[in-house]
């Protein structure tokens, strides 16, 4: 079997670890960030297409170079409407986060078209990249493409959340992801708000329950720690463009702290 053969995709990553892998999303289109973010030890990036200007082209792009340098690859797609969820598994990524699904209709069209036929609607593509460009075997490429990307549904509304176990039911799904910033906006609470620790509660058990690896996004170390001893699988902590915001800030806070102490030898 070969090192391509042998590859372990995200769904199976989750499955045989028993910490919480932890990630951070990518919102600048630069391959740069992303190598240096692989230096760092992330376990995996989350492109951010919902929420940052990034293209098909730069997913792929980031993806060859972030899987070369040993990390996973989930993408965070625009929308719900499917339209490039074929052409980014085909582009080989570990995995996709669906946003905003509410229902579990929703959650089931977005399934089938990242599984293979008879069980999805994804077409073979076993020439694109997701099949070493024709050097996979077949029943290789298939395999992979069915039980090694993870494919998440993130839920970000009260009702999805209340509708969790029937949504965790749709055949192929394999991953969740609480969206909470817009859990709050949506239903106008805080996240300290008992009705949405029962919420989140909620979400963790049905997904335990089922074997579905639970993840969501923090912004320090510490909220990391919290969610990871609260049961989720996977955390993304911050993003790159905050990472660099804040070193940059906390740069210009030191010189500025010390040239107005009059010690700006060397600076």
């Amino acid at each position: 079997m070969t090192a391509v053969e042998n590859r372990q995709g995200f769904a199976r990553r989750l499955a045989s670890t028993t910490r919480c892998l932890v990630g951070t999303w990518v919102k600048i289109p630069a391959v740069e960030p992303v190598e240096i973010l692989a230096d760092a030890g992330f376990d995996f990036i989350v492109i951010d297409q919902e929420h940052a200007p990034l293209t098909l082209e730069f997913a792929y792009q980031a993806t060859v170079v972030a899987q070369g340098a040993g990390m996973s690859v989930l993408v965070r797609v625009p929308d719900r409407s499917g339209g490039y969820l074929q052409r980014l598994l085909d582009t080989g990524v570990d995995g996709i986060l669906v946003p905003r699904v509410t229902s579990v209709a929703e959650a089931s069209a977005a399934v089938r078209q990242m599984l293979f036929s008879p069980g999805g609607d994804r077409g073979i593509g076993i020439t694109s990249r997701a099949g070493r460009w024709g050097g996979l075997a077949r029943e290789e490429y298939l395999r992979f493409g069915d039980q090694e990307v993870m494919r998440a549904v993130q839920l970000e509304e009260r009702a999805a959340i209340e509708a969790v176990d029937d949504i965790l039911a749709v055949p192929g799904l394999n991953g969740v992801f609480l969206g909470m910033g817009d859990l709050q906006l949506s239903s106008g609470l805080p996240q300290s708000d008992p009705s949405i620790q029962k919420l989140v509660d909620k979400l963790l058990s049905a997904a335990a329950a089922r074997g579905v690896p639970a993840g969501t996004a923090v912004q320090t170390a510490e909220q990391a720690a919290a969610a990871a001893d609260r049961g989720y699988r996977y955390v993304m902590v911050s993003n790159d463009t905050s990472v660099l915001r804040s070193a940059a800030a906390a740069v210009v806070a030191d010189v500025r702290s010390r040239l107005s102490e009059g010690d700006n030898d060397g600076v």
